[in-house]
């Protein structure tokens, strides 16, 4: 009865006060070792823990020391465990946003490789590497990686595609003619290898006028203003007609690029 009392007077005595919230958030990740150890030894079920772990974890309070946390989690997942499927795309879908991209890569690096029926991992790995990375050519191979896991045909073309779509914005116009060159040479149908030789032609057009852009600075002192003063000035004798109808342009850094729908009228 006292013991009672004593409780009751307690609750009543601190109801008033400010209670400190527990942070249930990612704030420290166990060495390995520990982790296989309380797992009883089994690997795999020291994965599944650490998986949930990051799966119920409430993102949207957690601080950017807790992300660096969950990448080490997921991480450590993804070494005893590479082929698990909610911890990449966990991964994917969170850690690039919050500053670890190279944990993501990591892990979804490690579940293309053993993931060999499934073109996810590869195809989130290229969009990291175009997306964040800005690297156009190493997004593409990432894709042709993944096209080659996929069963449908039709489908394998549409991200065989998509590859060549993003070569053609690699700076390095060389590298895009040879990406763009093999992909041509790996394709079965007839008609998508037509499509992809026809890319090359268009390729090597824009490095005849970035050629022509790098001459016209060196003559001039000065960036070309526009493409038919190439022409006007003697540099070319015409300018290349892109076989797709598009033409040329240029960034918003002035480099001449290949336009990706008609110039307006």
């Amino acid at each position: 009865m006292l013991l009672a009392v004593v409780f009751m007077a307690s609750t009543q005595r601190l109801k008033p006060l400010p209670r400190q919230t527990v942070a249930v958030e990612m704030q420290v990740a166990l060495p390995l070792f520990v982790q296989v150890f309380m797992a009883m030894g089994d690997r795999y079920l020291a994965a599944n823990i650490a998986a949930i772990r990051a799966l119920v974890v409430s993102t949207e309070k957690m601080k950017p020391e807790d992300y660096a946390v969950l990448a080490k989690v997921q991480t450590d997942v993804s070494w005893l465990n590479p082929a698990h499927e909610d911890n990449y795309y966990i991964a994917f879908a969170i850690l690039p946003q919050y500053g670890e991209l190279d944990a993501a890569q990591t892990i979804l690096a490690r579940a293309t490789k053993v993931r060999y029926f499934d073109y996810q991992p590869a195809f989130f790995y290229g969009f990291n590497q175009w997306y964040y990375k800005h690297d156009p050519a190493g997004a593409a191979a990432w894709l042709r990686e993944a096209a080659l896991k996929l069963p449908d045909p039709d489908q394998q073309l549409t991200m065989q595609n998509m590859a060549a779509r993003w070569v053609d914005r690699v700076q390095d116009t060389e590298l895009a003619i040879r990406v763009v060159e093999s992909l041509a040479k790996e394709a079965r149908r007839p008609d998508f290898r037509k499509y992809l030789e026809t890319r090359v032609v268009r390729l090597r057009q824009l490095q005849q006028l970035r050629l022509a852009a790098d001459s016209y600075r060196q003559r001039f002192g000065k960036p070309v203003p526009d493409l038919k003063t190439l022409v006007t000035s003697g540099i070319l004798p015409a300018l290349p007609q892109d076989p797709f109808g598009f033409g040329f342009g240029f960034d918003q850094q002035g480099n001449i690029v290949l336009r990706t729908s008609p110039a307006p009228s």
